[in-house]
């Protein structure tokens, strides 16, 4: 049986619990554990980077007096594709896989944009 890698310290509440999920689907090799400590640690920045932001103004002063976005509303992008190119790295599978044949996925489709355009009464006098 395989020991589950435990949380490591130092993580906050956000990478403590993304640990924990990646974790819990199954073992993972070295390097990418190594990974997944990386996109845990990104996402606790990202809440800290959050939390201080809260308060204060979305532009500030440039360096000719015009108003640019705040430093911390550019880094926080930055910093959530991070976390998003970390995990997609590791190759986890997604949650939800539809099962059904695309002809069927397909058909689905094509009724919701003929409702969306004609309504759900059908063609309109």
């Amino acid at each position: 049986m395989t020991k589950k890698a435990t949380v490591p310290a130092g993580l906050g509440p956000s990478g403590a619990e993304l640990w924990e999920d990646v974790t819990a689907l199954g073992p993972l090799p070295p390097h990418k554990l190594r990974i997944l400590l990386d996109a845990c640690r990104e996402a606790d920045l990202v809440d800290e980077l959050e939390a201080a932001r809260v308060g204060r103004p979305l532009e500030v002063k440039g360096s000719m007096g015009q108003p640019v976005a705040a430093p911390l509303v550019s880094e926080l992008p930055k910093h959530r594709a991070l976390v998003a190119a970390l995990l997609g790295k590791l190759g986890l599978p997604d949650e939800v896989v539809d099962e059904r044949p695309k002809s069927s996925r397909r058909s689905e489709s094509a009724r919701a944009a003929a409702r969306a355009r004609w309504g759900s009464a059908g063609v309109s006098a």
